[in-house]
């Protein structure tokens, strides 16, 4: 038996590994409780329309989404506001389309680069 500490996602875990030689089946070997609880799976993304996806800058919690499917949209108007670090960010149309899908929620945390909406 080999331990050995491995880390995924910031996550370290102690682990227990156990070297066979292939004719034998392995022993189950309890591994250790994590230090830290790790992050829940993500919820599977949502179907994103055809268009121009705008995309987190870094990952928060969607405190409002003012636009509607099919609204217009100009150059400058609030898509979403997300807080990150305590502040509130505004993500801005970059520019003048039409509303195609939201893909988030208030209330909802998202990961830097996941779709926020996506216009056309």
């Amino acid at each position: 038996m080999k331990n050995l500490k491995i880390t995924v996602n910031g996550v370290v875990y102690d682990v227990q590994v156990e070297e066979v030689d292939g004719t034998s089946a392995p022993a189950a070997a309890p591994a250790t409780a994590p230090k830290a609880a790790p992050k829940a799976a993500a919820p599977a993304p949502k179907a994103a329309a055809e268009g121009e996806p705008v995309k987190s800058p870094m990952p928060g919690t969607i405190l409002n989404v003012p636009v509607k499917v099919g609204q217009t949209v100009k150059t400058g108007d609030v898509l979403v506001v997300l807080e990150a670090m305590k502040m509130e960010n505004e993500i801005k149309a970059g520019r003048d389309a039409v509303v195609a899908s939201i893909a988030v929620n208030k209330g909802e945390s998202v990961d830097t680069g996941a779709v926020l909406v996506t216009l056309n």
